[in-house]
């Protein structure tokens, strides 16, 4: 099937990703469907945890094999996995795993895994995160598998795979959407199942800051709502939050269903992860979107596994970015 990257120098990488975070996706969403619905309130992380590392073994694996020399900043490693106490996991790891590529040993599985250990930055290299939002998917609600290609610290290629992102944001359990971006190319969502044609994604027209809706996430150890809502107060916006977990935001402001997702910080020292952002910034600024720290710097991804450079992130449609940046300002939000 011709794609609208077909024939670009980074065709072959965005292929591999794509069937990478598919593939990854698939087990995330297996892994999902069998939940015992209590697993949240009884704090039963084990589900999420076989999810991470099966999902980060299999993209791993890919990258491996088609890009041998390139590193990857990605999320886990496999110390705990290899621990005695937990074969119990390493099993059920496996057997996912095996389901997917059928000759498949433990100690293959816990060699993907570490392949994503790299933490420093290099010219070249691939950062995962193997899921993102880890309270959606015990909740059985928004989450994502993220992955970038970054050289020389700027992201020229990102594949978003939201299990259960429907073609349009409608509940919690959609068919599943992969969102793609290469740098000045474009980007587009497909199907995580079968081969439909991929839809250009194109961020909202809207400019009046009252009318914009904003997505925040659900657990507020993740930004501040408070702050969020002191923004809102001044930017005179009527519309209640969306909130939604992982990098699902990134894709719903890129095609059209909100226009901002604020990222605010808690602290003066903490920084955000790459592996959390690289997947959807690239699919939002080529929607035409516009993505910065709270005091309008552009992130910067030239610096290992953390984004040192910057506080916090806001995204937005790019229309109401400088009102969006403005108000943070007036209501020293981010000036610590």
């Amino acid at each position: 099937m011709t794609t609208p990257w077909t024939g670009h120098a980074l065709s072959t990488e965005l292929e591999t990703a794509l069937a990478a975070v598919r593939t990854a996706g698939l087990l995330c969403r297996e892994v999902q469907a069998s939940l015992d619905p209590g697993a949240l309130e009884k704090k039963d992380r084990s589900p999420v945890t076989v999810a991470d590392f099966g999902s980060q073994a299999l993209v791993c694996k890919a990258l491996g094999e088609a890009f041998p020399a390139d590193p990857v900043i990605g999320e886990e490693n496999s110390a705990a996995l290899r621990d005695p106490a937990n074969a119990a996991t390493l099993e059920r790891v496996t057997d996912l795993v095996r389901a997917r590529v059928t000759d498949a040993t433990t100690d293959d599985i816990c060699t993907w895994i570490d392949r994503g250990a790299h933490k420093e930055a290099v010219p070249r290299l691939w950062t995962l995160d193997p899921i993102d939002g880890t309270k959606g998917f015990l909740r059985g609600q928004q989450y994502a598998v993220g992955l970038a290609l970054v050289l020389d610290g700027e992201i020229v290629l990102s594949a978003l795979a939201c299990p259960n992102l429907g073609p349009a944001l409608d509940g919690d359990r959609g068919a599943g959407t992969v969102m793609l971006a290469i740098r000045g190319a474009g980007a587009w969502q497909v199907p995580m199942d079968g081969e439909a044609a991929a839809v250009p994604l194109r961020v909202s027209g809207e400019a009046d800051p009252a009318l914009i809706r904003f997505c925040e996430s659900v657990e507020k150890a993740h930004s501040s709502h408070d702050a969020a809502a002191r923004i809102a107060e001044r930017l005179a916006i009527r519309a209640e939050p969306v909130r939604l977990d992982s990098m699902t935001k990134y894709a719903v402001v890129a095609r059209g269903e909100a226009e901002a997702y604020l990222r605010l910080p808690r602290s003066a020292e903490y920084r955000e992860k790459i592996w959390d952002h690289a997947g959807g910034v690239l699919v939002l600024t080529e929607a035409g979107g516009r993505v910065t720290d709270v005091l309008g710097r552009d992130l910067d991804f030239s610096h290992g596994y953390r984004l040192e450079e910057n506080l916090g992130v806001i995204v937005s449609n790019g229309r109401v970015h400088e009102a969006i940046l403005a108000a943070l300002e007036e209501l020293e939000i981010g000036r610590f």
